[in-house]
């Protein structure tokens, strides 16, 4: 039975520690909701993706991200969250990455994922969200970070140095996930 938004919040608001990352993606799967329903969160910015917080609690941050054509994440990791993801609208294309032997970082698989799709990784999973559709068409994903994330590593495949990003409290107008 598909679940609806006010239920998945009801679950996260259970949560008393981290969220499993396969048990958050069974609720991603089961979740029943539209664009529509998120109209309010919806915002876009032509200088880069926004983060728009839904809701927060002690153990998750419960995100609308809006990606304009062309916009992208930095690469990047999870560090100490599980992160679920759906696709409300469009087709999103996660690049996996992985360190090469001399330290860099490399572009391992990239797939592209169409609405109502949904997919996890955490802690130090390395990777990347694009909007790389046609024409001008616009992306928005729902995203679930159990617990919130605040810091994130961020990496370039042309440099071994590592970043880190913190997450911006008003999550919005951000260059990060």
């Amino acid at each position: 039975m598909a679940r609806t938004l006010n239920e998945l919040v009801e679950y996260l608001d259970r949560l008393t520690d981290r969220v499993d990352l396969a048990d958050l993606l069974i609720e991603l799967s089961q979740l029943n909701v539209q664009c529509e329903e998120l109209r309010e969160f919806v915002r876009f910015s032509p200088r880069y993706y926004m983060r728009n917080l839904v809701r927060a609690g002690e153990w998750y941050h419960l995100l609308v991200l809006c990606w304009q054509n062309g916009q992208r994440s930095p690469i990047h990791d999870h560090a100490g969250s599980s992160c679920g993801l759906r696709v409300l609208r469009g087709t999103m294309t996660e690049t996996r990455f992985e360190f090469a032997s001399n330290g860099h970082v490399k572009a391992v698989a990239s797939r592209d994922l169409a609405t109502g799709s949904v997919v996890g990784s955490q802690d130090l999973d390395l990777h990347q969200i694009s909007n790389l559709q046609p024409g001008t068409a616009d992306l928005v994903t729902l995203h679930v970070y159990s617990p919130p994330l605040l810091r994130m590593g961020t990496y370039s495949l042309t440099d071994k140095t590592r970043g880190e990003e913190p997450m911006l409290l008003e999550f919005c107008d951000a260059a990060g996930i």
